[in-house]
């Protein structure tokens, strides 16, 4: 870890654990350097690193200090055994997307904006592959997809230290086909499947069509998979596979530790449970530092990592991964009998895009950018929304999840949201059995503006509408 991480982990702790509160002065640069035996220069090296997490800001001729946030994190769910189950909410079962209309500002798209992603280069990479390789463009992929660039996703991997070869990498047209081939190939109707609460709804549209079951285990805000709830699941149930988001679960942003990366892998395997990492939201680390796969840890081939470029890249172009160590050849199978292959055109695009740019200079500004927008809404709500609301303190991702006063609803939240024009999506979507009605979540895909300011606002005032809500 470089010197300036250090202090500046150091300074994050004190900032989580309450000896630094929101409005307060840090150390000056000054006080820092002398404290630390540190150069001047490191020490703002430190505060920057805050400030693009968006946990501290600078205020001229005054120094850094710590931004204001809601107090208190959504509480996490009473940890109760509930036997597996088909996915039973009705909400879910009527949902094929969240409303999207022209200006509809678009608080429930867990996406970036427009404005944060590459069009500009992407189109560029898009022009010059039709005209230098028309044919190769036009023509059918192979099956598991363009070799170049599963050979650049593996490299993307090789640099975290996570062994994968491009020869397991399948292409799919994006996370949720990936997803649900994995699914399709480790399970069987009737199966039981192990996901977090609350999770993507996707995730439970995905298990709801298969005919599997499903079984719950608790992602709590501050720590992540409950690794011990998770093993005591598996000991009383057989499940033969689990869909988890160890990296900035969706919706609440938590991460889970290595630590527990490793003991849950070692309670799967133990019990016969196959992995499907949803690793979709690893890039989108706020402070930088990518966190590993579980696929890292992985030594027995019980690991079939997900992702996509849709949140870095071009949400448009479709273009996602799946690695299957020993089930590759299972997985592109089912790819084939699936759709036979992706779309060769945005693959050869894609490929040309990382070849010339890489990921590295955007995805620091993409990080900047969602962690400072990610920090303004959480003041926004502390400043604007009712008394006793609570938000998450997410580490990455591109989700805040919002817990309301009692007797909140959020469901109605969500109808008066957009008939004001603002979309935002209500908690009951992300549990099979329709729980965490008080919740709503947020993306924070989009750049601050006086519009976002405004809603923010606007939004509330609704709240504060509910009844129990107080100002």
């Amino acid at each position: 870890m470089l010197l300036y991480e250090s202090i500046a982990t150091g300074l994050r702790r004190q900032i989580a654990q309450g000896t630094l509160r929101g409005g307060e002065r840090l150390p000056s640069v000054r006080q820092l350097a002398l404290a630390h035996q540190i150069s001047p220069a490191t020490a703002v090296q430190a505060c920057l690193q805050l400030e693009r997490e968006g946990l501290v800001e600078a205020r001229p001729r005054s120094g850094y200090f710590v931004r204001a946030a809601p107090s208190g994190l959504p509480s996490t769910p009473i940890a109760r055994r509930r036997a597996p189950g088909q996915v039973a909410n009705p909400a879910l079962q009527g949902l094929l997307e969240l409303p999207q209309r022209p200006g509809l500002l678009m608080l429930h798209a867990a996406v970036p904006d427009a404005s944060l992603l590459p069009h500009a280069p992407l189109g560029a990479a898009l022009s010059r592959t039709t005209r230098r390789r028309a044919t190769a463009a036009m023509d059918y992929a192979p099956s598991q997809g363009d070799p170049a660039l599963r050979r650049q996703i593996a490299q993307r991997y090789e640099h975290t230290g996570t062994a994968m070869t491009a020869e397991e990498i399948v292409i799919t047209a994006g996370a949720t086909e990936a997803l649900t081939l994995a699914l399709r190939v480790v399970t069987a109707p009737g199966d039981v499947v192990l996901v977090e609460t609350p999770t993507y709804y996707g995730i439970l549209q995905a298990v709801a069509a298969l005919g599997l079951k499903v079984l719950e285990v608790p992602n709590r805000l501050e720590h992540g998979i409950d690794v011990a709830r998770l093993d005591r699941l598996l000991q009383h149930t057989p499940v033969r596979a689990a869909i988890l988001v160890p990296n900035f679960n969706n919706p609440t942003g938590s991460l889970t530790c290595d630590a527990d990366k490793q003991a849950l892998l070692a309670s799967c395997a133990r019990h016969g449970t196959v992995v499907i990492e949803d690793d979709i939201y690893g890039e989108l680390a706020w402070s930088g530092q990518r966190p590993l796969p579980l696929r890292h840890w992985d030594t027995g081939g019980n690991v079939i990592t997900c992702g996509s470029f849709s949140k870095t890249l071009a949400p448009g172009l479709r273009v996602g991964w799946l690695a299957g160590a020993a089930w590759t050849e299972a997985l592109a199978r089912a790819k084939y009998f699936s759709s036979s292959s992706n779309a060769s055109l945005p693959q050869l695009a894609v490929g040309d895009y990382l070849a010339r740019h890489g990921l590295g200079r955007h995805l620091r500004r993409l990080r900047r950018a969602v962690a400072d927008n990610g920090q303004r809404m959480r003041d926004a709500i502390a400043r604007h929304w009712p008394a006793g609301t609570r938000c998450s303190a997410p580490a990455g991702g591109l989700s805040l999840w919002l817990q309301l006063p009692p007797g909140g609803d959020g469901l109605a939240l969500f109808d008066a949201a957009r008939a004001a024009g603002i979309g935002i999506s209500p908690g009951v979507l992300f549990s099979s059995r329709g729980d965490y009605g008080d919740c709503v979540r947020l993306s924070c895909g989009l750049p601050w503006d006086a519009r976002l300011d405004k809603a923010m606002r606007h939004l509330g005032r609704l709240a504060a509408r509910q009844p129990g809500a107080r100002q």
